[in-house]
């Protein structure tokens, strides 16, 4: 049976990543694990997986450090597993580039929900840059100073040079772009990002379009595209 697809466990506790391992191969996922940074790399090196479950807490290298390297290499998935009460490393993660989070102790049928979420958007982002069709004619949409790419799902700013997008932050954009002028609630925007495994008043959100106005904006502080509605939402001003 074909693997419904592939995720590297990266953790230092062998007991949770057998569990987890077993937990997600009976779910039909072709699973890699790691113990630190170094096997990570060695992985990565033989297979380059869908996803990764980064555990933040590991010895030598930090999983912040790995997450940053990960962004920096490769263009996958990334959920972070976080203690339970480490809402700055969680924060920090967003921030740096993670898809998603889940804390520990997880409900494993949790953690499921979200790696799928993940994996759905990755797949959807890999169909994305697929050849076209020698008929099908490419196209771009404006968005500010840069130019937004729906086929390949990719971002160039005004000098032509590629701003990297994750799989969430595209599909928040395109959601922006694809309603302009219109106040899109958090709830709206989960809708639309088919992402509702979040909560609408989950920070998430806000932290992923903090870091879209810092690659949109020319100044993220005072914004002119992706602006907020106080009480009410976002929303997109061409």
């Amino acid at each position: 049976m074909e693997a419904n697809g592939r995720l590297l466990l990266v953790d230092d506790d062998a007991d949770a990543r057998a569990m987890l391992c077993e937990y997600l191969s009976l779910h039909g996922f072709e699973v890699e694990q790691a113990a630190n940074g170094e096997d990570m790399r060695a992985v990565l090196a033989r297979v380059v997986p869908e996803v990764v479950l980064l555990d933040l807490r590991l010895p030598g290298e930090d999983g912040l450090t790995l997450l940053r390297w990960l962004r920096t290499h490769h263009r996958l998935g990334v959920v972070m597993v976080t203690g339970a009460g480490e809402v700055v490393d969680r924060v920090v993660g967003l921030e740096m580039g993670a898809d998603d989070y889940v804390a520990k102790p997880y409900e494993p049928r949790e953690l499921l929900a979200r790696v799928k979420s993940v994996l759905r958007r990755v797949q959807e982002a890999a169909a994305g840059t697929a050849a076209p069709a020698p008929a099908a004619e490419a196209y771009t949409l404006a968005v500010g100073e840069c130019r937004l790419e729906p086929r390949s799902h990719r971002l160039f700013g005004a000098d032509g040079a590629e701003i990297v997008l994750t799989a969430m932050e595209y599909e928040l954009l395109k959601a922006f772009v694809d309603h302009p002028n219109q106040v899109l609630s958090r709830d709206r925007l989960l809708t639309l990002t088919r992402n509702r495994e979040w909560e609408p008043f989950d920070r998430s959100i806000d932290i992923r379009i903090a870091r879209l106005r810092r690659k949109l904006e020319p100044d993220p502080e005072r914004p002119r595209y992706i602006r907020t509605v106080r009480g009410a939402g976002y929303m997109y001003v061409p």
